[in-house]
């Protein structure tokens, strides 16, 4: 035969045991009799009181092994399903019941109701806002008038064609006349054309596609476009060959 001092404390899991209970009665004082003035309750409560759910608490708290994290889950989920019928003796009491039992297993078993508790899905991010289009490229001014058929830019050693500002043609690279036999600037107008001309003044050189659009020999041929010049605008064979073709007599060419 076995002997247990009378003083013999009580196991740490007996007194948490005890505690919880003891906590859980105080559930209890929420369901207590209404005074007699109170209405009387209409019919009978099927539902069990809260010493029996304070009973059963401490009966399944006293048995926790190592799984009594997870034993103590169950049993708050069971008892806060069963705080739902106290709302036949007072609509409050489930949520103040649940409280109680919440707070009880919180002091001793702390963050299991957290770690337990499914966390929300987070919000899923918003799509990124698309990308702003890129602003059409701008044209460069065309600093050639409108009225201008054909033009000449002696800085950027560039030429086009065009109707009513609208180049529609080039630019295309070109060559000027050197140092001392510049290509003048200013408006002119084509006065001829010359398909397969030659220069006398330049030993019989070959100056195919000649558009002369001054009176001293500058014209628009095919040559070297990026040789210098004695003053005409040389181009490669086809941009030469469409300056001949679309170019006539009285177009306006401009040179700046």
């Amino acid at each position: 035969m076995s002997y247990r001092p009378r003083h013999a404390k009580q196991s740490p899991l007996k007194r948490r045991a005890t505690t919880f209970a003891a906590g859980l009665g105080v559930v209890a004082s929420l369901a207590a009799p209404a005074p007699a003035h109170a209405a009387p309750v209409q019919g009978p409560i099927a539902a069990p009181s809260l010493d029996t759910i304070s009973q059963q608490a401490n009966a399944m708290l006293a048995d926790l092994d190592k799984t009594a994290r997870n034993t103590a889950w169950d049993i708050r989920n069971s008892l806060r399903q069963q705080a739902n019928s106290l709302a036949a003796i007072n609509p409050d009491l489930p949520a103040q019941a649940k409280t109680i039992i919440d707070n009880t297993v919180e002091t001793f078993f702390p963050g299991l109701i957290a770690e337990k508790t499914p966390k929300p899905k987070p919000a899923p991010k918003p799509a990124p806002a698309p990308a702003p289009k890129p602003a059409p490229a701008q044209r460069p001014a065309n600093p050639c008038p409108a009225d201008a058929k054909a033009c000449v830019d002696l800085t950027n050693q560039k030429s086009w064609l065009q109707n009513n500002g609208v180049i529609y043609y080039g630019p295309v690279q070109i060559s000027s006349g050197r140092p001392g036999q510049d290509t003048p600037k200013g408006t002119h107008y084509v006065n001829r054309k010359v398909k397969d001309e030659i220069s006398y003044e330049f030993n019989n050189a070959p100056m195919p596609y000649s558009v002369y659009f001054t009176y001293n020999g500058i014209a628009f041929h095919q040559d070297d476009p990026y040789v210098p010049s004695a003053g005409c605008i040389h181009l490669y064979r086809q941009d030469a060959q469409r300056y001949f073709n679309d170019l006539q007599v009285g177009d306006k060419v401009y040179v700046f």
